[in-house]
């Protein structure tokens, strides 16, 4: 059997960034890890799970949870430099130019 640990390993994010999923989509730890492992397969998803980051952070300033908020800026600028995808001007630098060909 499947532990959650086992399932986190697998997913290729951190236990913190699984939390974040989990507590954004207020779902429980195997069914983020599950998501994350979806999300984290392609750059819209590393995006979708950035924003959902993010989100956490607003949600935790505006109840006025100043250490989780730092927190989870700090898991954010480690996930966007884990996932260069999510970062602008990263995402200009990999995309591969058009090939075309004349005919």
């Amino acid at each position: 059997m499947l532990t959650l640990d086992d399932c986190i390993a697998l997913c290729g994010l951190s236990e913190e960034e699984v939390l974040a999923i989990a507590e954004h989509e207020h779902i429980p730890e195997m069914a983020a890890a599950e998501l994350a492992n979806y999300l984290a397969r392609d750059a819209e998803g590393e995006l979708c799970i950035k924003s959902m980051i993010r989100d956490d952070i607003l949600a935790a300033a505006a109840r006025g949870a100043r250490d989780h908020a730092l927190a989870l800026k700090l898991l954010l600028r480690n996930f966007v430099l884990r996932h260069p995808c999510c970062e602008e001007r990263h995402r200009n630098e990999l995309r591969i130019p058009e090939r075309r060909r004349l005919d």
